[in-house]
């Protein structure tokens, strides 16, 4: 049985409505506005969030989990293109997403190592305290 109506999208979206439903804080949403990367309509001080900054928002916060910086985040968002099917915009996030994974097999193999290291330095100190008090 399908609903009789689908719920609209709300039009407009106060900044205190978007912290809670992204679990962030309102000053964090003040900083990505003040850099630039969401630009809120005002009615006079309050801040007023289109539809379109709710998305850029929820994509702000998908970069910043893939590990993207803000401005790489603003680059691929700022690249939307629909008319085009979003092709640059699908190949720079595909670019980013390899250099990311490099970057973290990078960094668990420097893990992986310094791991082993740990272990050598244990077994070291492990052994040298067993030979000082068993004399």
């Amino acid at each position: 049985m399908k609903p009789d109506r689908i719920a609209a999208e709300p039009a407009s979206y106060s900044i205190s409505e978007l912290a809670r439903e992204f679990d962030i804080t309102t000053r964090t949403i003040r900083f990505y506005e003040d850099k630039g990367l969401l630009s809120p309509a005002r009615r006079g001080q309050t801040r007023v969030y289109s539809p379109e900054d709710r998305v850029r928002l929820k994509l702000i916060l998908r970069g910043k989990r893939l590990g993207f910086s803000l401005d790489e985040s603003r680059e691929i968002i700022d690249m939307y293109d629909p008319a085009h099917g979003n092709v640059e915009q699908l190949q720079r996030l595909l670019e980013r997403i390899e250099q990311q994974r490099a970057q973290l097999q990078q960094q668990l193999r420097d893990i992986q190592s310094l791991m082993g290291e740990l272990d050598d330095a244990e077994a070291r100190a492990r052994a040298s305290l067993a030979r000082n008090t068993d004399s």
